[in-house]
Protein backbone atom coordinates (compact mmCIF):
# COMPACT_ATOMS: atom_id res chain seq x y z
CA UNK A 1 0.00 0.00 0.00
CA UNK A 2 1.38 3.53 -0.67
CA UNK A 3 2.59 5.72 1.87
CA UNK A 4 2.81 9.07 1.18
CA UNK A 5 4.16 12.48 4.44
CA UNK A 6 1.52 14.78 4.05
CA UNK A 7 2.01 18.45 4.97
CA UNK A 8 -1.00 19.84 7.17
CA UNK A 9 -0.36 23.39 6.73
CA UNK A 10 -2.04 25.83 9.55
CA UNK A 11 -4.42 28.11 7.89
CA UNK A 12 -3.52 31.80 9.09
CA UNK A 13 -6.52 33.20 11.37
CA UNK A 14 -8.40 36.62 11.17
CA UNK A 15 -6.53 38.06 14.29
CA UNK A 16 -3.09 37.43 12.69
CA UNK A 17 -1.45 40.47 14.32
CA UNK A 18 1.92 41.87 15.34
CA UNK A 19 2.25 41.69 19.50
CA UNK A 20 6.22 40.66 19.81
CA UNK A 21 4.69 38.17 22.43
CA UNK A 22 7.56 35.49 21.96
CA UNK A 23 11.14 35.79 23.88
CA UNK A 24 13.55 34.36 22.03
CA UNK A 25 11.53 34.81 18.73
CA UNK A 26 13.53 37.74 17.35
CA UNK A 27 11.57 38.36 14.04
CA UNK A 28 8.17 38.55 16.56
CA UNK A 29 10.31 41.15 18.60
CA UNK A 30 11.55 43.26 16.28
CA UNK A 31 7.92 43.93 14.69
CA UNK A 32 6.15 43.71 17.87
CA UNK A 33 3.19 46.45 17.58
CA UNK A 34 3.19 46.62 14.04
CA UNK A 35 0.39 46.81 11.63
CA UNK A 36 -0.67 43.38 9.78
CA UNK A 37 -2.82 42.21 6.61
CA UNK A 38 -4.72 38.80 8.47
CA UNK A 39 -5.68 38.50 4.42
CA UNK A 40 -2.58 38.88 2.93
CA UNK A 41 -1.04 36.36 5.41
CA UNK A 42 -3.62 34.26 4.90
CA UNK A 43 -3.45 34.22 1.53
CA UNK A 44 0.10 33.78 0.92
CA UNK A 45 0.04 30.55 3.14
CA UNK A 46 -3.03 29.13 0.89
CA UNK A 47 -0.68 30.23 -2.31
CA UNK A 48 2.29 27.69 -0.70
CA UNK A 49 0.03 24.81 0.28
CA UNK A 50 -1.49 24.92 -3.61
CA UNK A 51 1.66 25.22 -5.01
CA UNK A 52 3.28 22.41 -3.00
CA UNK A 53 -0.41 20.16 -4.16
CA UNK A 54 0.46 21.26 -7.71
CA UNK A 55 4.07 19.67 -7.03
CA UNK A 56 2.07 16.50 -6.77
CA UNK A 57 2.71 16.38 -2.93
CA UNK A 58 -0.48 15.74 -0.55
CA UNK A 59 -1.29 19.02 0.73
CA UNK A 60 -4.16 19.34 4.04
CA UNK A 61 -5.18 22.18 6.20
CA UNK A 62 -5.75 22.51 9.75
CA UNK A 63 -8.31 25.37 10.38
CA UNK A 64 -6.86 28.39 12.85
CA UNK A 65 -8.09 28.54 17.16
CA UNK A 66 -11.01 30.59 17.95
CA UNK A 67 -9.65 33.99 19.01
CA UNK A 68 -10.19 36.31 20.73
CA UNK A 69 -10.98 33.26 23.38
CA UNK A 70 -13.18 35.15 25.83
CA UNK A 71 -13.10 31.62 27.98
CA UNK A 72 -9.62 32.24 29.29
CA UNK A 73 -9.96 35.94 29.90
CA UNK A 74 -13.26 34.84 32.28
CA UNK A 75 -11.07 32.38 33.33
CA UNK A 76 -9.04 34.94 35.16
CA UNK A 77 -11.43 37.11 36.51
CA UNK A 78 -12.53 39.06 34.00
CA UNK A 79 -16.27 39.76 33.29
CA UNK A 80 -18.53 42.00 31.76
CA UNK A 81 -22.03 42.64 31.18
CA UNK A 82 -21.07 42.08 27.36
CA UNK A 83 -18.30 40.62 25.82
CA UNK A 84 -17.61 43.93 24.20
CA UNK A 85 -17.64 45.74 28.14
CA UNK A 86 -15.07 42.45 28.86
CA UNK A 87 -12.97 43.51 25.80
CA UNK A 88 -12.67 46.81 27.10
CA UNK A 89 -11.60 46.12 30.81
CA UNK A 90 -9.31 43.80 29.48
CA UNK A 91 -7.47 46.11 27.22
CA UNK A 92 -7.56 49.27 30.01
CA UNK A 93 -6.14 47.12 32.80
CA UNK A 94 -4.09 44.06 30.49
CA UNK A 95 -3.42 44.96 27.29
CA UNK A 96 -0.66 41.88 26.95
CA UNK A 97 -3.38 39.52 28.12
CA UNK A 98 -5.33 40.91 25.44
CA UNK A 99 -2.97 40.37 22.87
CA UNK A 100 -1.78 36.65 24.45
CA UNK A 101 -5.86 35.75 23.65
CA UNK A 102 -5.68 37.38 20.66
CA UNK A 103 -2.54 36.10 18.90
CA UNK A 104 -3.20 33.71 15.69
CA UNK A 105 0.06 31.56 17.13
CA UNK A 106 -1.46 28.25 16.05
CA UNK A 107 -0.76 28.95 12.50
CA UNK A 108 2.38 27.57 12.95
CA UNK A 109 1.35 23.88 13.32
CA UNK A 110 4.70 22.64 13.16
CA UNK A 111 4.39 22.72 17.21
CA UNK A 112 0.97 21.46 17.55
CA UNK A 113 2.23 17.83 17.72
CA UNK A 114 4.65 15.47 17.42
CA UNK A 115 3.92 12.24 15.11
CA UNK A 116 5.32 9.29 15.00
CA UNK A 117 3.57 6.93 12.48
CA UNK A 118 3.13 3.19 12.06
CA UNK A 119 5.82 2.24 10.74
CA UNK A 120 8.18 3.21 13.74
CA UNK A 121 5.90 2.12 16.49
CA UNK A 122 5.75 -1.00 19.05
CA UNK A 123 1.80 -1.46 18.45
CA UNK A 124 1.88 -0.41 14.56
CA UNK A 125 -0.48 2.73 15.70
CA UNK A 126 0.10 6.64 14.36
CA UNK A 127 0.93 8.17 17.77
CA UNK A 128 0.28 11.27 18.58
CA UNK A 129 0.76 14.09 21.02
CA UNK A 130 -0.14 17.35 21.09
CA UNK A 131 2.38 19.67 21.92
CA UNK A 132 1.68 21.34 25.53
CA UNK A 133 3.59 24.71 24.73
CA UNK A 134 3.85 25.68 28.08
CA UNK A 135 6.95 27.53 27.80
CA UNK A 136 4.66 30.74 26.59
CA UNK A 137 1.33 31.62 27.90
CA UNK A 138 -0.42 32.88 24.76
CA UNK A 139 0.70 29.61 22.70
CA UNK A 140 -0.13 27.18 26.07
CA UNK A 141 -4.20 27.99 25.54
CA UNK A 142 -3.91 26.45 21.97
CA UNK A 143 -3.74 22.73 23.58
CA UNK A 144 -7.35 21.86 23.79
CA UNK A 145 -8.48 22.69 20.20
CA UNK A 146 -5.33 21.34 19.33
CA UNK A 147 -6.07 18.05 20.52
CA UNK A 148 -10.07 18.53 19.43
CA UNK A 149 -9.05 19.38 15.58
CA UNK A 150 -6.02 16.22 15.78
CA UNK A 151 -9.27 13.49 17.17
CA UNK A 152 -11.66 14.86 14.43
CA UNK A 153 -9.11 14.45 11.31
CA UNK A 154 -6.91 11.34 12.81
CA UNK A 155 -10.22 8.99 13.29
CA UNK A 156 -10.71 5.31 13.97
CA UNK A 157 -8.32 2.21 14.06
CA UNK A 158 -4.85 2.88 13.51
CA UNK A 159 -4.16 6.18 15.57
CA UNK A 160 -3.29 6.23 18.64
CA UNK A 161 -4.29 10.23 20.79
CA UNK A 162 -2.23 10.87 23.74
CA UNK A 163 -3.19 13.84 25.98
CA UNK A 164 -0.17 16.27 26.12
CA UNK A 165 2.34 16.23 28.88
CA UNK A 166 2.02 17.92 31.93
CA UNK A 167 2.28 21.72 32.43
CA UNK A 168 5.88 22.59 34.02
CA UNK A 169 9.19 23.35 33.51
CA UNK A 170 10.42 19.63 33.29
CA UNK A 171 8.28 18.56 30.24
CA UNK A 172 8.17 21.43 28.60
CA UNK A 173 7.21 20.34 24.38
CA UNK A 174 6.57 22.16 21.58
CA UNK A 175 6.20 19.61 19.00
CA UNK A 176 7.46 18.53 15.54
CA UNK A 177 9.63 21.71 15.55
CA UNK A 178 12.01 19.57 17.34
CA UNK A 179 11.43 16.54 16.14
CA UNK A 180 12.67 15.52 12.58
CA UNK A 181 12.04 11.77 10.69
CA UNK A 182 14.89 9.71 8.39
CA UNK A 183 13.60 7.11 6.30
CA UNK A 184 14.37 5.19 2.74
CA UNK A 185 10.72 5.48 2.10
CA UNK A 186 7.91 7.04 4.33
CA UNK A 187 5.97 3.73 4.65
CA UNK A 188 9.26 2.15 5.94
CA UNK A 189 10.50 1.94 9.07
CA UNK A 190 12.73 5.44 10.27
CA UNK A 191 14.50 7.13 12.64
CA UNK A 192 13.25 9.75 14.99
CA UNK A 193 15.93 12.26 15.80
CA UNK A 194 13.97 14.18 18.99
CA UNK A 195 15.95 17.71 19.69
CA UNK A 196 16.59 19.30 22.96
CA UNK A 197 17.47 22.21 24.54
CA UNK A 198 17.94 21.56 28.23
CA UNK A 199 18.25 18.85 31.04
CA UNK A 200 17.74 18.45 34.34
CA UNK A 201 20.62 15.77 33.69
CA UNK A 202 22.54 18.42 32.29
CA UNK A 203 21.90 21.83 34.53
CA UNK A 204 25.00 23.23 33.19
CA UNK A 205 24.64 23.10 29.67
CA UNK A 206 21.99 25.67 29.12
CA UNK A 207 21.14 29.40 27.02
CA UNK A 208 21.82 31.95 29.12
CA UNK A 209 20.10 34.79 27.35
CA UNK A 210 16.66 32.85 25.73
CA UNK A 211 14.75 30.28 27.20
CA UNK A 212 15.14 26.55 26.03
CA UNK A 213 11.77 25.61 25.07
CA UNK A 214 12.20 22.04 24.57
CA UNK A 215 13.81 19.03 27.52
CA UNK A 216 15.00 16.12 27.33
CA UNK A 217 12.52 14.59 29.30
CA UNK A 218 9.53 15.92 27.57
CA UNK A 219 11.07 14.16 24.34
CA UNK A 220 11.70 10.66 26.55
CA UNK A 221 8.34 10.84 27.54
CA UNK A 222 6.82 11.34 23.92
CA UNK A 223 9.23 8.65 22.97
CA UNK A 224 7.87 6.19 25.50
CA UNK A 225 4.21 6.93 25.03
CA UNK A 226 4.41 6.47 21.07
CA UNK A 227 6.48 2.59 21.75
CA UNK A 228 9.88 4.28 19.41
CA UNK A 229 12.26 1.44 19.58
CA UNK A 230 15.58 2.73 21.77
CA UNK A 231 17.57 1.73 18.42
CA UNK A 232 16.27 3.53 16.10
CA UNK A 233 15.44 7.16 18.48
CA UNK A 234 17.79 9.62 18.67
CA UNK A 235 18.07 12.19 21.13
CA UNK A 236 20.42 15.16 20.77
CA UNK A 237 21.15 18.69 22.36
CA UNK A 238 20.71 21.99 20.67
CA UNK A 239 23.52 24.53 20.89
CA UNK A 240 22.62 26.94 23.64
CA UNK A 241 24.75 29.65 21.93
CA UNK A 242 22.47 29.11 18.85
CA UNK A 243 19.32 29.91 21.00
CA UNK A 244 20.61 32.59 22.19
CA UNK A 245 21.26 33.83 18.47
CA UNK A 246 17.48 33.47 18.18
CA UNK A 247 17.19 29.56 17.37
CA UNK A 248 13.84 29.35 19.78
CA UNK A 249 13.45 25.81 17.81
CA UNK A 250 16.00 23.43 15.99
CA UNK A 251 13.40 23.88 12.79
CA UNK A 252 15.20 27.25 12.62
CA UNK A 253 18.77 25.90 11.93
CA UNK A 254 17.83 22.04 10.78
CA UNK A 255 15.88 20.42 8.16
CA UNK A 256 15.54 17.10 7.30
CA UNK A 257 13.96 14.84 4.65
CA UNK A 258 13.88 11.06 3.76
CA UNK A 259 17.83 10.32 4.39
CA UNK A 260 19.04 13.73 3.74
CA UNK A 261 19.95 16.54 6.74
CA UNK A 262 20.89 20.25 6.07
CA UNK A 263 21.85 22.37 9.14
CA UNK A 264 24.60 24.90 10.43
CA UNK A 265 27.44 23.63 11.44
CA UNK A 266 26.62 25.53 14.89
CA UNK A 267 23.32 23.66 15.07
CA UNK A 268 24.33 21.16 17.64
CA UNK A 269 26.23 20.79 20.95
CA UNK A 270 27.88 17.48 19.78
CA UNK A 271 27.89 17.61 15.43
CA UNK A 272 29.91 14.35 15.02
CA UNK A 273 28.33 12.34 17.83
CA UNK A 274 24.90 13.39 16.31
CA UNK A 275 25.77 12.01 12.74
CA UNK A 276 27.59 9.13 14.38
CA UNK A 277 24.38 8.07 16.59
CA UNK A 278 22.04 8.73 13.15
CA UNK A 279 24.20 6.72 10.86
CA UNK A 280 24.20 3.85 13.69
CA UNK A 281 20.33 3.89 13.72
CA UNK A 282 19.76 4.39 10.32
CA UNK A 283 22.04 1.71 9.13
CA UNK A 284 23.60 0.89 5.58
CA UNK A 285 25.58 3.89 4.22
CA UNK A 286 23.94 6.44 7.01
CA UNK A 287 22.24 9.67 6.08
CA UNK A 288 23.62 12.45 3.79
CA UNK A 289 24.75 15.41 5.08
CA UNK A 290 24.59 18.97 3.77
CA UNK A 291 26.62 21.12 6.61
CA UNK A 292 26.66 24.80 6.08
CA UNK A 293 29.41 26.15 7.61
CA UNK A 294 29.72 29.60 9.65
CA UNK A 295 32.35 31.01 7.23
CA UNK A 296 29.90 30.34 4.19
CA UNK A 297 26.62 32.17 5.82
CA UNK A 298 26.36 33.33 9.65
CA UNK A 299 24.48 32.26 12.27
CA UNK A 300 23.15 35.46 12.20
CA UNK A 301 22.37 35.29 8.18
CA UNK A 302 20.96 32.12 8.62
CA UNK A 303 18.80 33.51 11.30
CA UNK A 304 17.53 37.09 9.76
CA UNK A 305 16.81 35.37 6.54
CA UNK A 306 15.05 31.79 8.07
CA UNK A 307 17.20 29.49 5.48
CA UNK A 308 16.64 25.98 7.62
CA UNK A 309 12.84 26.95 8.00
CA UNK A 310 12.63 25.33 4.94
CA UNK A 311 10.63 22.51 3.58
CA UNK A 312 12.77 19.97 2.22
CA UNK A 313 10.86 17.56 -0.35
CA UNK A 314 10.47 15.19 -2.60
CA UNK A 315 8.65 15.48 -5.67
CA UNK A 316 6.53 12.42 -7.52
CA UNK A 317 9.32 10.54 -9.48
CA UNK A 318 12.16 12.48 -8.67
CA UNK A 319 15.46 11.31 -7.00
CA UNK A 320 16.50 14.28 -5.10
CA UNK A 321 15.24 17.32 -3.11
CA UNK A 322 13.63 20.24 -3.66
CA UNK A 323 13.97 22.96 -1.16
CA UNK A 324 11.10 25.49 -0.29
CA UNK A 325 12.47 29.01 1.15
CA UNK A 326 11.20 31.58 2.16
CA UNK A 327 11.40 34.80 0.23
CA UNK A 328 13.75 36.54 2.41
CA UNK A 329 16.74 33.78 1.15
CA UNK A 330 16.81 35.38 -1.90
CA UNK A 331 17.18 38.87 -0.93
CA UNK A 332 20.16 37.93 1.50
CA UNK A 333 23.32 37.87 -0.98
CA UNK A 334 25.43 35.49 0.68
CA UNK A 335 22.49 32.84 1.25
CA UNK A 336 21.06 33.59 -2.55
CA UNK A 337 24.55 32.83 -3.73
CA UNK A 338 24.66 30.01 -1.74
CA UNK A 339 21.33 28.60 -3.02
CA UNK A 340 22.36 28.95 -6.18
CA UNK A 341 25.40 27.04 -5.68
CA UNK A 342 23.76 24.40 -4.17
CA UNK A 343 21.49 23.90 -6.61
CA UNK A 344 24.18 23.46 -8.89
CA UNK A 345 26.85 21.55 -7.19
CA UNK A 346 24.31 19.24 -4.80
CA UNK A 347 23.13 15.85 -6.84
CA UNK A 348 20.62 15.98 -3.62
CA UNK A 349 19.20 19.07 -4.09
CA UNK A 350 17.63 19.45 -7.44
CA UNK A 351 15.52 22.45 -7.03
CA UNK A 352 15.37 25.55 -4.92
CA UNK A 353 11.69 27.60 -4.88
CA UNK A 354 11.16 30.96 -3.21
CA UNK A 355 8.18 31.69 -1.45
CA UNK A 356 6.61 35.29 -0.11
CA UNK A 357 5.49 34.74 3.42
CA UNK A 358 6.47 38.06 4.81
CA UNK A 359 3.39 38.19 6.81
CA UNK A 360 4.36 34.72 9.03
CA UNK A 361 8.12 35.60 8.59
CA UNK A 362 7.62 39.25 10.41
CA UNK A 363 6.18 37.42 13.33
CA UNK A 364 8.59 34.67 13.33
CA UNK A 365 7.55 31.94 11.58
CA UNK A 366 9.02 30.31 7.90
CA UNK A 367 7.70 27.77 5.61
CA UNK A 368 8.53 24.73 7.89
CA UNK A 369 6.76 26.48 10.96
CA UNK A 370 3.04 26.41 8.97
CA UNK A 371 3.38 23.19 8.32
CA UNK A 372 3.37 19.97 10.27
CA UNK A 373 4.31 16.75 8.17
CA UNK A 374 1.91 13.25 8.77
CA UNK A 375 2.69 9.80 7.05
CA UNK A 376 -0.42 8.27 6.15
CA UNK A 377 -1.58 5.55 3.44
CA UNK A 378 -4.25 5.93 0.56
CA UNK A 379 -6.51 3.88 2.79
CA UNK A 380 -5.95 6.74 5.72
CA UNK A 381 -5.91 9.49 3.11
CA UNK A 382 -9.42 7.81 1.57
CA UNK A 383 -10.93 7.13 5.62
CA UNK A 384 -10.27 10.46 6.51
CA UNK A 385 -13.83 12.45 7.13
CA UNK A 386 -12.96 15.79 7.35
CA UNK A 387 -12.63 17.99 4.18
CA UNK A 388 -9.21 18.41 4.84
CA UNK A 389 -6.91 17.34 2.08
CA UNK A 390 -6.20 20.17 -0.62
CA UNK A 391 -7.87 20.58 -4.53
CA UNK A 392 -8.45 22.86 -6.90
CA UNK A 393 -11.83 23.15 -5.61
CA UNK A 394 -11.14 23.32 -1.98
CA UNK A 395 -8.54 25.77 -2.58
CA UNK A 396 -11.13 28.18 -4.57
CA UNK A 397 -13.45 27.85 -1.65
CA UNK A 398 -10.68 28.72 1.11
CA UNK A 399 -9.64 31.77 -1.19
CA UNK A 400 -13.00 33.50 -1.18
CA UNK A 401 -13.04 32.46 2.80
CA UNK A 402 -10.41 34.23 3.20
CA UNK A 403 -11.53 36.95 0.95
CA UNK A 404 -15.03 37.35 1.87
CA UNK A 405 -14.01 37.34 6.40
CA UNK A 406 -10.70 38.88 6.59
CA UNK A 407 -9.92 42.14 7.53
CA UNK A 408 -6.88 43.45 5.14
CA UNK A 409 -5.24 45.17 8.03
CA UNK A 410 -5.08 44.81 12.01
CA UNK A 411 -3.22 47.33 14.44
CA UNK A 412 -2.56 46.53 18.02
CA UNK A 413 -5.46 48.58 18.67
CA UNK A 414 -8.11 46.75 16.87
CA UNK A 415 -7.52 43.61 19.37
CA UNK A 416 -10.00 45.23 21.90
CA UNK A 417 -12.97 45.79 18.64
CA UNK A 418 -15.55 43.53 19.64
CA UNK A 419 -16.64 43.61 15.76
CA UNK A 420 -13.34 41.70 15.27
CA UNK A 421 -14.48 39.09 17.69
CA UNK A 422 -18.06 38.66 15.90
CA UNK A 423 -15.96 38.82 12.31
CA UNK A 424 -13.92 35.77 13.55
CA UNK A 425 -16.28 33.39 15.10
CA UNK A 426 -18.55 34.07 11.51
CA UNK A 427 -15.32 33.25 9.53
CA UNK A 428 -14.55 29.95 11.85
CA UNK A 429 -18.00 28.89 12.18
CA UNK A 430 -18.11 28.96 8.36
CA UNK A 431 -14.86 27.04 8.35
CA UNK A 432 -15.62 24.14 10.35
CA UNK A 433 -18.35 23.41 8.14
CA UNK A 434 -16.67 23.76 4.84
CA UNK A 435 -14.13 21.45 6.10
CA UNK A 436 -16.28 18.97 7.18
CA UNK A 437 -15.00 19.23 11.44
CA UNK A 438 -18.07 19.76 13.57
CA UNK A 439 -18.08 21.99 16.46
CA UNK A 440 -15.02 21.58 18.08
CA UNK A 441 -14.87 25.32 19.23
CA UNK A 442 -16.49 26.82 22.80
CA UNK A 443 -18.81 29.17 21.00
CA UNK A 444 -20.14 26.51 19.18
CA UNK A 445 -20.93 24.51 21.86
Amino acid sequence: MNSFEVNFDGVVGPTHNYAGLAFGNVASNAHGGSTSSPRQAALQGLEKMMSLRRLGLRQAVLPPHERPHLPTLRRLGFNGNSEAQLLEKVANQAPTLLASVTSASSMWVANAATISPFADTEDGNTHITPANLNSMFHRSIEVEITSAVLQAIFQGEGYCHHPALPAGPLFSDEGAANHTRFCSDYGGPGVELFVYGASVEKPAVRPAKYPARQTLEASQAIARNHGLSAHRTVMVQQNPAVIDAGVFHNDVIAVGNRQLMFYHEKAFLNTADVRSRLDTAIGGEGLDYIEVAEADISLQEAVASYLFNSQLITQPGHAGSTIIVPAECEATPRVKNYLDRLQSDHAAIEQVIYFDLKQSMHNGGGPACLRLRVVMTDAQIAATRARVFLDDELYSELKHWIENHYRDSLAPEDLKDPALLIESRTALDSLTGLLKLGSIYEFQK
